[in-house]
């Protein structure tokens, strides 16, 4: 992955060095010099020629992982691992096993190394959270991705958004020389349009930061005047040399330059830079104060780390500051980028993740742990180089997830707009949380976004998609049900949802209920029904000693014996109902009347007014 390298030391070879052994020694010195293409081929030829040493099992790994050929370094490592290994090989076992899906074959190598690095951060994390995957992927989304068609066949990455003109770096130069890493071309940094949400998919090189060497992504100073961004050391001849002084050790740098009529120019080295340590991934902040970047420097916690500096009002840089644990590990830390607000996004592969470089946020003024952005942000593969601007609310990273074009792809994304609706049910009379009401939310077009009962204190939470309209319906029994129109909301909402108590008039004699309507010919509880019966459930808990006798009654059509039987069965469907609302038995008792009782004596005459007056229920009280 282009991203790694850009953050590492780089070797300019002088002649062949030191070799493992007489038959590694070809595919020893392409390794050591960061050939891993070319030496993982060599390497491959001894395998095929019968070799079954577990070092070449190891070095053909190694290289397939520093090029995150995941497939090919699983094969090996698992080779490699029939001899005891160092902790870091079942580390990165387990990382190969992540990026393949193979979960639990990773926890096992992790395991492994845990009980090789005890003391290893890596290994305390995983002892504490053994169960961080499915927390991980139970994860809220916070963004929408997509890719950009800005993307070519080699590597891209490092999208960065100032204005209207997106930044990246791209080894899309087929003319320039190619890495022996992964047998690209070098990087060079390029430009290209954002209008109306879309990147253009015409990019441009920006040749005054673009050298022979390699150029990385770029930081842009709030007025727009200042950029920083990543070269090879070998451009101003610092290098170190080898131990058998037949190689350069080149590093990373951090440039700047200054915009002069409109164009970069007056290109400098940082006085952070030093040849025996890389500088590289720069980030400045929105004040102009610091400077955050990616170093091995001493006092580096794992393989690179991030770390910041203060920006002194002559452009020189204070003394370099690590971020500390609640960052770095003791694994790689890459690609740190400040937003506007001071969060802080960077990549690791030393915290918990789904597998490769997890991107993670980190809020530089609570000071908290990082927390994982989850997916999809993040995949099982390598996802770094975040970068957000909040002012047009767009942000972009880079993968080289399963679905890209290229090595390493930019992808565009969108904050993932979303509703925390919390419902509170009270008693609209008194106040009192209503616990176990039924709530159903929908959106405008009727489809179900949840369901759900209120807790003991009233309350329910869903969550949804922000500015869109809800609908929540509110029931309880007891109560009259409602409708509630949630607005076009984003983040936190509160929806008060009060209900009315049902409410029967109780007189000395009886209580009074609205028709209970039954449908035709049948005897069951239709849901209007229902809605009455419930105002007399209320009015007997209110009343714990009332005793109830229930009166059904048909009007004058049909014959007098169905009138009675059909009477009656809705008299005991009534009692039944009161029943199962908690109601003792020795409380109500019911009997059908048919056309014994008219209320209205019309006779063969009767209007449909005065037979829908004589159709009725009579709830009468025995004892108040």
């Amino acid at each position: 992955m282009k991203n790694i390298y850009i953050a590492l030391s780089f070797v300019l070879t002088i002649s062949f060095g030191y070799a493992q052994s007489k038959e590694t020694k070809s595919a020893d010195k392409l390794y050591e010099r960061y050939e891993y293409v070319n030496a993982a081929k060599e390497y491959l030829k001894l395998t095929d020629n019968g070799s079954t040493d577990t070092y070449v099992f190891k070095q053909l790994a190694n290289s397939y992982y520093n090029v995150f050929n995941s497939i090919e370094a699983e094969k090996w490592y698992a080779k490699a691992i029939t001899t005891t290994q160092d902790a870091e090989t079942y580390f990165r076992y387990a990382q190969m096993l992540k990026a393949n899906k193979k979960y639990d074959d990773a926890g096992n190598q992790m395991r492994r190394f845990a009980s090789l690095a005890p003391n290893d951060n890596r290994a305390k994390s995983l002892s504490t959270q053994e169960n961080y995957l499915s927390k991980l992927l139970g994860k809220t989304k916070l963004f929408d991705v997509k890719t950009v068609g800005i993307n070519s066949k080699n590597s891209d990455f490092g999208a960065y958004l100032k204005d209207n003109t997106l930044y990246f770096a791209s080894a899309r130069n087929e003319a320039r020389k190619s890495y022996e890493w992964n047998n690209q071309p070098f990087l060079d940094i390029y430009q290209s349009d954002f209008k109306d949400g879309a990147v253009n998919n015409i990019a441009t090189e920006v040749t005054a930061l673009n050298t022979k060497f390699h150029e990385g992504p770029v930081s842009i100073s709030a007025d727009g005047n200042t950029v920083y961004f990543s070269r090879e050391s070998f451009f101003d001849n610092k290098f170190e040399k080898s131990t058998d002084k037949k190689s350069k050790l080149g590093k990373m740098y951090v440039y700047k330059a200054s915009k002069i009529d409109g164009k970069w120019g007056n290109v400098t080295s940082i006085n952070l830079n030093n040849k025996s340590y890389n500088t590289s991934s720069p980030s400045i902040s929105k004040d102009g104060k610091t400077l955050y970047f990616i170093s091995d420097r001493e006092g580096t916690i794992g393989k690179t780390d991030v770390w910041k500096a203060s920006i002194n009002e002559d452009g020189s840089f204070g003394t370099a500051e690590n971020l500390g644990p609640n960052v770095n590990t003791e694994g790689n830390e890459l690609s740190a980028f400040i937003a506007d607000d001071n969060v802080l996004y960077f990549a690791s592969n030393g915290k918990q993740g789904l597998g490769g470089l997890d991107i993670f946020a980190y809020d530089t003024v609570k000071n908290q742990e990082a927390i994982n952005l989850g997916i999809p942000v993040n995949s099982e593969k390598d996802d770094f180089g975040f970068t957000f601007n909040q002012s047009q609310n767009v942000a972009f990273m880079s993968s080289n997830r399963d679905g890209g074009v290229g090595d390493d792809d930019i992808y565009q994304a969108t904050p993932y707009c979303q509703l925390n609706l919390i419902i509170k049910v009270k008693n609209i009379k008194t106040g009192e949380n209503l616990s176990s009401a039924s709530i159903v939310v929908a959106n405008q077009n009727n489809k179900l976004i949840g369901k759900s009962t209120s807790d003991d204190m009233g309350n329910a939470n869903f969550q949804g998609e922000c500015d869109k309209p809800y609908f929540v319906n509110v029931e309880k029994d007891g109560y009259e049900s409602n409708v509630f129109e949630v607005p076009n909301s984003k983040g936190e909402f509160v929806l008060n949802a009060d209900l009315t108590p049902t409410v029967a008039v109780v007189t000395e004699k009886e209580v009074i209920l609205k028709e209970i309507k039954f449908d035709y010919n049948m005897s069951n509880i239709t849901s209007d029904g229902a809605f009455e019966l419930d105002k007399l459930v209320v009015a007997m808990n209110e009343y714990p000693n009332m005793v109830i006798f229930v009166k059904s009654h048909t009007d004058s059509r049909g014959k007098d014996d169905y009138n009675m039987s059909l009477s009656d069965r809705r008299a005991k469907s009534t009692v039944q109902y009161i029943i199962s609302k908690g109601v003792a038995t020795d409380r109500i008792k019911g009997q059908g009347f048919g056309e014994t009782e008219p209320k209205v004596k019309c006779g063969e005459a009767c209007t449909e007014e005065e037979h829908a007056q004589n159709r009725r229920s009579e709830f009468l009280i025995v004892k108040k």
